[in-house]
């Protein structure tokens, strides 16, 4: 369906297609329209080849939903991922100049068009439209989730050069994800296939197998267990549990019991800093340095995922480790005088135990120079 609700979209002059998903017919005559023939590149359903018994009932079948972008849309590009940025502006569509956009600006775009990040940015590389150039300048954050919700200010320049209208490439959406959870490595299973996303299902023989692999394409680690109690069903899907992604198994439309998964990299990455309250740090060519003699602070954080947890420091300058609880989701090392014995790598350990198991999960290193007096 994905040529026929492309068209769709463009027909109600709705922009790109976001997301679409099918619900299953309950009854067995409910009236609809069963399509089908459409290339992509027609205008209106009408002009599709094959319109498969017009109107009447799908017996045993599904109705078909699709989300459309609304408010912007990417024209002339190789898929739905890529094209002209244009906006809708008084019920037409407007250019964006290259002048007035941003990588925080494609952020929102790739996300409101439902297309994962932005992988390519560049000004007349899908050509240059032949309605109106935008008027307004996006001031996005980069978090939010339509580019409607982007605060805009008057342009500084009245003019778009030719060649200056702003082409967008992003990437194609993860076609795996977890749903439901604490976590993006925790959850149920959905698997995009066929431009819609859906449960996977397995039976009981096979779930650590799947696991495996969807733990494995997400980056989450191994599988720590397989919780029951998702009642949802979904298509089956059979792995080995050697596969990298999960479109290397086989699948059928039998439907089984949904699967939900916890991978060991549950927790987010927790963050590490250094600070002093006397001046003595500075940012060096090679990071941080430390004038000897000054005190400082190694705060480690996380985002508020779960209560409770420590923090571990650790060094590479000696076996010495620190061990605190964490308050309000951080812990506060203090160093006094700082000596050539201080410099070094660190790094920040958060442990939790949820979901009946130990996690952890390591920051990234902050390496700290000594030098002066």
């Amino acid at each position: 369906m994905i040529s026929e609700t492309k068209i769709m979209c463009r027909e109600l002059d709705c922009g790109n297609v976001v997301a679409e998903y099918r619900v299953l017919v309950e009854y067995r005559r409910r009236r609809g329209v069963r399509l089908g023939g459409c290339r992509g590149h027609e205008s209106t359903i009408r002009e599709c080849n094959n319109i498969n018994g017009g109107p009447g009932f799908c017996n045993g079948g599904y109705y078909h939903h699709v989300t459309c972008s609304e408010s912007v849309r990417l024209v002339d590009g190789a898929g739905l991922c890529s094209g002209r940025v244009e906006v809708k502006s008084n019920q037409s569509w407007a250019s964006v100049c290259e002048a007035d956009f941003d990588r925080q600006d494609a952020e929102v775009v790739c996300r409101d068009v439902g297309c994962g990040a932005p992988a390519a940015l560049q000004g007349g590389l899908y050509g240059e439209g032949e309605g109106q150039t935008w008027d307004k300048e996006f001031q996005c954050k980069g978090k939010e989730s339509l580019l409607l919700d982007c605060d805009t200010s008057d342009r500084e320049n009245n003019t778009c050069l030719p060649g200056n209208a702003v082409g967008l490439t992003c990437s194609e959406p993860d076609d795996v994800r977890l749903v439901g959870g604490v976590s993006r490595c925790a959850g149920g299973v959905e698997w995009y296939d066929q431009g819609e996303w859906r449960t996977v299902g397995t039976d009981d023989r096979n779930q650590r197998d799947v696991a495996a692999v969807v733990c494995r394409q997400l980056g989450c680690g191994s599988t720590v267990s397989v919780p029951p109690g998702n009642t949802t069903r979904g298509i089956r899907v059979f792995c080995s549990g050697s596969e990298s992604v999960l479109k290397e198994c086989r699948k059928s439309d039998e439907l089984l019991p949904g699967l939900t998964v916890i991978c060991s990299d549950l927790l987010v990455q927790p963050d590490i800093s250094l600070t002093d309250s006397m001046g003595g740090v500075f940012r060096g060519h090679q990071g941080p340095e430390m004038f000897r003699g000054y005190n400082f602070t190694i705060t480690c954080s996380t985002q508020p995922q779960y209560p409770g947890g420590s923090f571990l420091l650790t060094f590479t300058g000696s076996n010495r480790t620190h061990t605190q609880p964490a308050v309000n989701h951080s812990a506060a090392f203090l160093f006094p005088a700082a000596d050539d014995s201080h410099q070094g790598n660190y790094s920040c350990v958060y442990d939790n135990y949820v979901f009946s198991h130990n996690f952890s999960s390591e920051s990234e290193l902050l390496s700290l120079v000594i030098t002066g007096n």
